[in-house]
């Protein structure tokens, strides 16, 4: 693993309970390898998140993100770090507004007023090449029991429409989709409700994580899927399980709108740093 310094400063947050362990790089934090990651994703042996997210500087924005999945593995994107994030250093530094580089691209963040945080997660990828599938099939009707959609949000997605979410064994069916040979590079996995014509509940499983209390991407996505199959318009409201978010897919992008929380700031001692050398 890397030569990492100890203490290793680290911040924990959490977007409606989705939470995250956040090093900044620029505040001296070093670059976890996926070892570290889930050492550190250990809710009992470690601190414990759904995802990590590093912090670097960059120089065509106000700082770069990349993420990290709990079983260690590489995220493309992750809406709700990207506001707690996104809050976390408009109050550090008195902007209302940020530039961010991911993975995925540059987004723009703002405060939305009420102690909301409102990011652009950029436009919808709904072709099969684009989300990866492993063949040329209708992203709006995968041929998979249920007929769910399929959409990626700088990652992939599949959406399940049902009548009850509470009645879906997501602990067993998450997993049985998340690792279907139609996705090669798995999926995040959405059970949704529609409530009304602008309201939606859902719940999540995410690829690397499992079930999480709610997903900025997924909502992002399920929102999408919603109006492409005509069940609602471009503009929700989205409950999940740790509350509540609002979506609005613009000519400009998918715009996630929600609270956030920074809970504490915390070092990582050279004792459990030096247990994984």
């Amino acid at each position: 693993m890397p030569d990492l310094r100890a203490p290793l400063p680290f911040l924990k947050m959490h977007g409606l309970g989705n939470d995250f362990v956040v090093i900044d790089t620029r505040a001296g934090g070093e670059v976890p390898d996926a070892a570290l990651v889930a050492a550190l994703a250990d809710r009992r042996r470690g601190v414990g998140f759904d995802q990590l997210a590093v912090i670097h500087a960059d120089e065509g924005a106000d700082l770069r993100l990349e993420f990290w999945n709990a079983d260690g593995s590489r995220s493309g994107a992750c809406g709700n770090a990207t506001r707690c994030i996104a809050r976390h250093e408009m109050a550090r530094t008195g902007k209302a507004a940020l530039a961010i580089a991911t993975g995925g691209g540059l987004l723009q963040a703002r405060d939305a007023g009420g102690g909301l945080t409102s990011v652009n997660m950029g436009p919808p990828r709904t072709g099969w090449r684009e989300i990866p599938l492993a063949r040329d099939v209708d992203t709006l009707a995968l041929p998979i029991p249920g007929d769910p959609v399929a959409t990626s949000m700088g990652n992939p997605h599949c959406t399940f429409f049902v009548d009850d979410v509470a009645a879906v064994d997501l602990a067993a069916f998450g997993p049985a989709h998340e690792h279907h040979p139609l996705f090669p590079e798995r999926t995040n996995v959405q059970v949704v409700q529609v409530i009304g014509p602008d309201h939606l509940r859902m719940r999540v499983w995410e690829r690397g994580a499992g079930v999480t209390l709610a997903s900025g991407t997924s909502s992002c996505a399920v929102c999408v899927a919603a109006a492409r199959r005509g069940l609602t318009g471009r503009k929700v409201t989205l409950d999940c399980d740790g509350g509540r978010l609002w979506v609005d897919w613009r000519a400009d992008g998918v715009w996630l709108t929600g609270p956030t929380m920074t809970v504490f700031e915390g070092r990582l001692s050279a004792q459990f740093l030096d247990a994984l050398r």
